[in-house]
């Protein structure tokens, strides 16, 4: 059987905003297949980082990555990386999977941005207790910052334009939406991808609806002070009210997180 796909469903992000649980959950279907797990070349099973790390591998090595034993099952690559490729590795990822769901998480740009250093300082410093360490605005911050690609992964906006344009059915879904009702959201993502539940025998149906009430990856909530975020909210202001205006989603996280630390 011929493919149409290298991959069939990509999830290009964003980075901390449930594309792990997303796969965790997506995997449970019976007519997914997850590529195998070559850590450190992939990123466990989930992340292929064919355009960032595994380029120079070559084409026919991502192929055989993908590949599924069912040629009628749909293959998974969920690598947030993916968001901010140029617009020629676009086209080549466009020639090899014509017919693609590409899907994008977008989360409130300052509370992603604080999730994400969180993760960035848990492997730097370990898993410390949260209340032992506060994030400051020092030089091994804006390290991380840089570390972490914050401006980016911030770039909504860009990101999604350039997608669009090879791409102009991406399903763009906001992680607030998500984190409310997991397995809506879920369900929405399994429709967009031609993938069914309602048919799925009871034992399946009640693994992805355990999968969607989980949490698959939580960062200590290292506080910060109060110069980082205002740093941050500097960094992420302008983007999340052009996403506002433009694709009409609401963030309230940052406002919530924001008062908490207050």
């Amino acid at each position: 059987m011929s493919r149409a796909n290298v991959t069939d469903i990509l999830c290009i992000g964003a980075q901390r905003a449930m594309t792990s649980w997303l796969h965790h959950v997506l995997a449970a279907h019976p007519d997914t297949s997850p590529f195998a797990d070559f850590n450190p070349v992939t990123s466990t099973s989930k992340e292929a980082h064919f355009w960032d790390w595994n380029r120079h591998r070559g084409l026919d090595w991502y192929r055989r990555l993908m590949r599924p034993w069912n040629d009628a099952h749909k293959t998974l690559d969920f690598t947030p990386e993916y968001a901010f490729l140029n617009t020629q590795q676009i086209a080549e990822c466009k020639a090899l999977n014509p017919s693609a769901t590409v899907i994008y998480i977008l989360r409130d740009p300052l509370a992603r941005a604080m999730s994400a250093l969180r993760m960035h300082t848990l492997w730097a410093v370990g898993a410390e207790a949260p209340h032992t360490r506060e994030i400051t605005f020092d030089a091994a911050f804006t390290e991380r910052c840089r570390q972490a690609k914050l401006w980016q992964h911030a770039a909504y906006g860009e990101n999604i334009a350039r997608w669009r344009s090879a791409y102009p059915d991406m399903l763009i879904l906001n992680f607030e939406d998500l984190r409310a009702d997991p397995l809506g959201g879920a369900r929405r993502v399994l429709d967009a991808c031609g993938l069914g539940f309602d048919t799925l025998d009871d034992d399946i149906r009640a693994t992805m609806s355990d999968r969607a009430a989980r949490t698959v990856w939580r960062t200590p909530a290292y506080p910060f002070h109060a110069d980082c975020l205002d740093f941050l909210r500097g960094l992420t202001w302008a983007e999340t009210t052009r996403i506002t205006q433009e694709l009409g989603l609401r963030f309230t996280e940052s406002a919530h997180l924001l008062e908490a630390a207050a």
